[in-house]
């Protein structure tokens, strides 16, 4: 099914369940970030991470910035992959907090909803990866450029027989290499 709405359809949204679930995952990136800014302390304090409210803010500006990512680039496919990335940081921190947690339920309550959100982000990430609408183009093989336009041999020597050169400053610690 192709998107059929008013504008045409940003690339990486081959559909509209995709384009709709991927701008909810943005909305929904954006309004966790602010409540991790507004309340991180409060937020560490029911998950039993005292101490821990300024990774939770800057939690919090990372969800921010790839929700408005997701939702004002062309291809918002990259962005949910970095969202993923932002889960797994999230599962692992939540993670390292355990141990001597008091609070375990509240962080075990917490990590099942990131996984949950996970899952989500991974359905969006591979609708987008597998069926973009619009592909990249291809971007040619440079392993062979050298910069060179005619190659080594012929650059060799070229700017000794510069005119005007013996005027040229050289600092005083090359000069004896200078010729």
């Amino acid at each position: 099914m192709r998107y059929e709405g008013p504008s045409s359809p940003r690339r990486g949204h081959p559909d509209t369940a995709t384009d709709t679930l991927a701008r909810g995952l943005g909305w929904f990136s954006i309004g966790l970030g602010l409540a991790e800014i507004l309340a991180g302390g409060a937020i560490a304090r029911a998950l039993g991470m005292r101490d821990q409210d300024g990774l939770i803010r800057a939690y919090g500006v990372r969800e921010v910035a790839t929700g408005v990512g997701i939702l004002t680039s062309e291809d918002p496919t990259p962005w949910i992959w970095g969202r993923i990335a932002g889960d797994a940081l999230d599962l692992a921190t939540l993670a390292a907090s355990y141990e001597g947690n008091r609070e375990k339920d509240n962080l075990l309550i917490a990590a099942a909803a990131v996984a949950g959100v996970t899952v989500l982000d991974a359905i969006c990430a591979d609708r987008l990866t597998r069926s973009t609408p619009h592909p990249l183009p291809h971007i040619g093989n440079y392993r062979r450029r050298t910069g060179y336009p005619q190659g080594m041999r012929q650059s060799r020597g070229v700017a000794k027989n510069v005119e005007g050169s013996e005027g040229m400053l050289t600092p005083a610690a090359l000069k004896p290499w200078a010729a």
